[in-house]
């Protein structure tokens, strides 16, 4: 049996058609990590100058913001020329993404926080983290059927 491949095509090589409400998803996307940097900057600051307390003051905002104005649906789950499955990022690159899945860890060592203001912190960082996975892996589906949205309503609720 004879087995013959078509020619692979690089993401270069596919137009790029904006998804339908496509604008709007990720305009509303950076819009929710404004408000959502917003809230964790308005957090009680440390008791004393640390480590963790300038992070959850400074960096961490800033790449919420950072992952949330980032978001695209290019940057999807996708095969290289060779055929080999690639891992999209929905936008988010690798460092921004590490912080994000590090406040779960972080959030122990703010003990100045109330067990509700961590909670909220890693339920922000999970729902931006996870929105950037969910439009990797199904854009259309994050986009056009509202998923995007719902993630936006939930971390509005997490930062009230």
């Amino acid at each position: 049996m004879t087995t013959s491949h078509l020619p692979a095509r690089s993401p270069e090589d596919v137009p790029s058609e904006l998804w339908e409400c496509e604008e709007e998803a990720l305009a509303a996307a950076a819009a929710a990590g404004r408000r959502a940097a917003a809230w964790v900057r308005s957090l009680p600051g440390a008791p004393t100058a640390c480590p963790v307390g300038a992070w959850l003051a400074g960096e961490l905002p800033e790449t919420i913001e950072t992952a949330t104005a980032s978001l695209t649906p290019e940057e999807c789950d996708r095969m290289d020329p060779s055929g080999v499955m690639i891992d999209g990022t929905g936008g988010v690159d690798e460092v921004t993404s590490s912080a994000l899945l590090a406040v779960p860890c972080v959030v122990q060592d703010a003990p100045w926080l109330t067990a509700e203001q961590q909670i909220r912190l890693v339920a922000v960082a999970s729902l931006v983290a996870g929105a950037a996975r969910l439009l990797a892996q199904d854009p259309g589906t994050a986009i056009e059927h509202g998923q995007l949205d719902r993630m936006w309503a939930l971390l509005d609720h997490a930062i009230v």
